[in-house]
């Protein structure tokens, strides 16, 4: 579990919290500047969320990689782009923070590349996709090689290009003399002598430890997406039902958050988050499972496998579906993937007559369905607890058994709702919600309900720090001692892995120089 068995007190100059990607640039950034690094991380492995990512950095200013492909790029262009009050993905940054991002996106990229991170030479974004990057008058991001070594990758399958990045960085922490303490969790962050943050204590398997940090504490739990309280001070509408993106890899608990905000941390850039601005949602692509990201498949082969539960079932084409509420009724043209899909299936559309929204949904399908995909339906490829069969729709709602149907599946709605999809299929026109020509009945049994409820993706607001990653308190000034990065800081809302190793590397940097 860990490399060190816990003790009653370690002394160390900086204590990180999260070996994701932000505390891994953290680490190794503290450790070249000289200091010593303890970092404490609640799974058993390093990388954190990073480490099934696909690997985009969203880095520019004129970076060498930008040069060798013939990219124009400049610090100033870069803030220009992040300041634009048009976009929802830039409209509500913090300006400090930007400015920051801008001035050290260069040297960031410089230190990802010194300690082994390798890219792929091609821009893996075209100009301005601002709905999956943000805003970009040029290309600026690019994506890490995968990691070579088949046996170190999490999922033992290719495309989850973030190993390159994690497995580099926790290399070269190791090479510095990093300390690890895998399976352990903060619980508090205790005062030292002059009251100030500066004890880490948890829980571990061998018992409760503490570690106490003579220059600073770097916190990068990497959101709270996995914890429901606090993620519903944003949106109350994002209830227990909607699984996470990267779990069970990642639990995105808001423990960092929560450990600052006991002294006085201030919360920054929510609006971000309430306003649904860049990847709040994610529709998921495998059904019948409960952490069906479409990037993102747990084979039976994975040592995360058996926390996942099932492979789920791969949709390639949403005709073969329908999807239906708790209720029972269709909501939204299954095809769609845009906001308004996720505000439907959260209830904020509401067309006349329709019942609350929330709650599971559930792909509906029959036999024929499963032929032309091509699926198994059954274990390991779905989850009992997320699947249910029957030779009737009567008899499907019978054996649908999941603890978020908090009221049984309305069979009449249900019924209902099949029978007048089959009807638009015979029309070739969806009446309800525009489905492009609706083609396949569901009509030949068995009938099956597989889960298929959106996900909540990234943590768009959390702590402010300033443009040195330092914690901000209510009052306005820094607490002592106190850095974070990635996913647990707000104040600019950015998808992938750029914000997280940037200003991840400002606090190892600036804890590693503030004196204990």
């Amino acid at each position: 579990m860990s490399d060190h068995a816990p003790t009653p007190d370690t002394q160390t100059d900086v204590a990180v919290i999260g070996a994701g990607p932000a505390g891994l640039a953290a680490a190794v950034a503290a450790a070249s500047a000289g200091a010593s690094v303890t970092v404490v991380e609640l799974c058993d492995d390093i990388g954190g969320r990073g480490i099934v990512s696909g690997g985009n950095i969203h880095l520019g200013g004129g970076n060498a990689l930008q040069a060798r492909l013939g990219i124009e790029d400049t610090p100033d262009a870069v803030f220009a782009d992040w300041v634009r009050h048009d976009l929802p993905e830039s409209r509500f940054c913090d300006r400090d923070l930007v400015r920051a991002y801008a001035d050290h996106s260069v040297e960031t990229y410089e230190f990802l590349a010194e300690h082994g991170v390798r890219f792929i030479d091609t821009p893996t974004a075209v100009k301005l996709d601002v709905k999956s990057v943000g805003p970009q008058s040029v290309p600026r991001v690019f994506r890490c090689e995968e990691w070579p070594v088949a046996e170190e990758l999490a999922l033992r399958e290719s495309g989850r290009n973030g190993s390159g990045l994690v497995r580099a960085l926790e290399r070269s922490a190791r090479r510095l003399g990093v300390v690890f303490r895998l399976g352990h969790r903060m619980t508090r962050i205790a005062p030292g002598p002059e009251g100030q943050p500066q004890i880490v204590e948890g829980t571990a398997p061998d018992g409760p430890f503490a570690i106490t940090a003579r220059r600073g504490i770097v916190l990068a739990t990497g959101g709270s997406t996995g914890n429901v309280n606090f993620r519903r001070i944003f949106d109350p509408r994002l209830t227990e039902e909607y699984q996470q993106v990267g779990a069970p890899v990642a639990q995105q608990t808001g423990d960092g958050e929560i450990a600052a905000m006991a002294y006085g941390a201030s919360l920054w850039g929510t609006a971000a988050q309430t306003a649904g601005t860049c990847l709040v949602m994610a529709k998921t692509h495998h059904i019948g499972c409960r952490w069906g990201y479409k990037r993102l498949k747990y084979r039976t082969d994975s040592p995360h496998f058996p926390r996942a539960g099932a492979t789920g079932l791969t949709v390639s084409d949403w005709q073969n579906v329908i999807l239906v509420n708790q209720a029972g009724k269709r909501f939204w043209n299954e095809e769609d993937e845009d906001q308004a899909f996720f505000d439907a299936a959260m209830g904020y559309c509401r067309r006349e007559g329709a019942p609350d929204g929330g709650g599971p949904i559930w792909a509906i399908f029959d036999a024929d369905a499963v032929a032309r995909e091509g699926w198994t339906p059954e274990p390991p490829h779905v989850d009992p607890r997320y699947f249910a069969k029957g030779e009737t729709l009567g008899e499907l709602v019978a054996n649908l058994d999941n603890p978020y149907q908090s009221t049984p599946l309305d069979r009449a709605a249900l019924a209902e709702t099949v029978a007048r999809y089959n009807c638009f299929v015979a029309e070739g026109v969806d009446r309800d919600f525009g489905k492009p020509q609706p083609r396949y009945p569901i009509a030949r049994p068995p009938f099956y309900a597989a889960w298929a409820t959106p996900m909540i993706h990234d943590s768009l607001a959390g702590l402010r720090i300033d443009g040195g990653a330092r914690v901000i308190g209510l009052d306005g000034a820094p607490i002592p001692g106190l850095f974070c990065a990635g996913e647990s800081h707000g104040g600019f809302p950015q998808h992938g892995l750029g914000r997280s190793v940037l200003f991840g590397r400002l606090a190892g940097l600036g804890a590693a120089r503030r004196e204990g």
